[in-house]
Parts: C-alpha cells; sequence; structure tokens
C-alpha cells in the first residue's frame, strides 16, 4: 500500500460527501466525438472512454505516462458497450460488436476508435496499467464467452459474471477485466463484500436507466461510505476498500483489476453481519 492509500485509507471515515466524490468516483468520461482519459495514482492506473461519431479517435498520449506513444511501457483492456466498432492497432483492424474486449500489449504504437454508425456509435471503455513485457494482441468475441450465474432471486443479487479479460484465455501482465450482469429484479452486486489487498479495481456502472442509480459502498469494512453513482461513471475502489452496491434498477458493471495478482478468487470476505 502506498502512502498515499494509507492516507486516504484513515481519511476516507471523515470526508465530506463532496470530497469523498472527488476522490473515488470519476464522472463524464463518455462524451460523444472525444476521447478522455483519467489517472490514478493507486498502481498506476488509466481509465478512460471513447465515443467516436463520424471520424475516428486516436489513443492520446497523456502528458503524465512520459511517453513516446500510450501503450510505450503499458497494456491496455478495452470492452465495447455501445454500437458496432472497430479498433485498428498498427494497421490492424479489429472489429467489435457489443460487449466484445480487445487486449493491447506493450508496444501497440498507433491505436484509433471507430463507430460503424453515427447514429449508434460505439462507446470503447479502456483501462490501463503498466506492463513488464511484450504480449499479442487478442480479441475476444462476447459471443465466445461463457457467462457464469451468480446469486439468487432471493437475495436480489441473481447476476451473471463475464470473464472477457483473464488468466487462461488471454495472457496479460497484470489486467484483469469483464462485467457482471443483473437480472431483472436483482439489485445487489458483489454479495458477499469483499476486499483483496493485493491489487485495486474500478467499477464502471453502465445500462443504469435515466433517473436510476446504484448506491455503491466503499471504505474499510466497520467504518463503510457511500457514493451515489449514475450511469456511465467509475467508482475506484483500493485495495483496502470493500466494493459493493444496490441499484434502484437492474444494471450492469465492468469491473477491471490489475496489481500483484490475477487470481479471480484472491480475496479477503467482508462478512455482511460485521459491516458498520
Amino acid at each position: 500500500m502506498t502512502l498515499q492509500d494509507n492516507a486516504l485509507m484513515r481519511l476516507a471515515p471523515t470526508l465530506a460527501p463532496e470530497d469523498l466524490r472527488q476522490e473515488f468516483l470519476v464522472t463524464g468520461l463518455f462524451q460523444p466525438g472525444e476521447i478522455r482519459v483519467h489517472w490514478w495514482e493507486t498502481d498506476r492506473t488509466v481509465l478512460g472512454a471513447a465515443v467516436p461519431l463520424s471520424t475516428s479517435l486516436a489513443l492520446p498520449v497523456p502528458r503524465g505516462l512520459r511517453a513516446a506513444y500510450f501503450l510505450e511501457r503499458r497494456e491496455a483492456g478495452v470492452i465495447n458497450l455501445g454500437g458496432p466498432g472497430v479498433v485498428t492497432v498498427d494497421g490492424t483492424g479489429y472489429p467489435m460488436d457489443t460487449h466484445d474486449a480487445l487486449y493491447l500489449g506493450r508496444g501497440c504504437r498507433a491505436v484509433e476508435f471507430t463507430s460503424r454508425s453515427e447514429s449508434n456509435p460505439a462507446r470503447f471503455w479502456l483501462q490501463s496499467y503498466p506492463a513488464h513485457a511484450p504480449l499479442p494482441v487478442t480479441h475476444v468475441a462476447f459471443k465466445d464467452v461463457k457467462g457464469e450465474r451468480l446469486g439468487a432471486r432471493e437475495s436480489s443479487n441473481e447476476r451473471t459474471l463475464f470473464k472477457l479479460i483473464h488468466p487462461g484465455r488471454v495472457a496479460t501482465c497484470q489486467l484483469v477485466m469483464g462485467f457482471t450482469r443483473l437480472e431483472p429484479g436483482s439489485v445487489w452486486n458483489s454479495l458477499p463484500p469483499h476486499t483483496h489487498l493485493r491489487r485495486s479495481e474500478v467499477y464502471l456502472y453502465f445500462n443504469l436507466p435515466p433517473g436510476q442509480m446504484v448506491v455503491h459502498l466503499m471504505g474499510e469494512m466497520q467504518a463503510t461510505r457511500h457514493l451515489i453513482v449514475r450511469d456511465g461513471e467509475a467508482v475506484l475502489s483500493p485495495p483496502w476498500s470493500i466494493h459493493c452496491g444496490a441499484g434502484s434498477s437492474s444494471y450492469s458493471f465492468v469491473w477491471c483489476m490489475g496489481g500483484e495478482n490475477q487470481e479471480f478468487a484472491d480475496m479477503d470476505p467482508a462478512p455482511v453481519a460485521e459491516l458498520r
């Protein structure tokens, strides 16, 4: 845990609501005709969104990376949450249907995002971490992914988990990525809550109807806080923080992790009965 993470862990129980949102909630990334990225110091995470319309959008090189190109020393995962599109990597185009994923290895120089239709644009979500080795670009077609059913209707957390970029399917340095879809009538995600001290995670909530919300629980197990989250907004979950939530309707969320351990089951439970 970094000194900054340790300081935030100690401060989180006392932060005012707006300060809590400033530290742990990222909004406004999905903008038509733009690509926007956000830097998070924990695990040197970069997250972002691209919504191309009539023209392609090139992956920029934020000054903070001090790199010749975005993926000079990094890897990235991309998932398409909108209409059909294409991601072009060093001249090779990869068609991206809804919920398709693409792994970009270290050393990919030119990356462009394109929509097939301006009236039904692609909505690309991107997350990136440092990479110690170059690995091949890999496309994951959603139609080939078998979901894992979790939860139960009786506990309002019936959901399907889709592992898109993970060990056994795609070789990565540290990135693991997928999404979870809640069934109609279910509202709770990630129950029972947990932490994973060997990696951080970002939740991107999507498919939330207009006017609806998710109450995302975070913080230490004995000092929980909450964030009100809308469609297309992302929650930054440091290793020390629990993460779960309940929505005012059903919804989906992308989860993406980076850190020391890629083992999906490497987590420490936070029993509901012990939350405060």
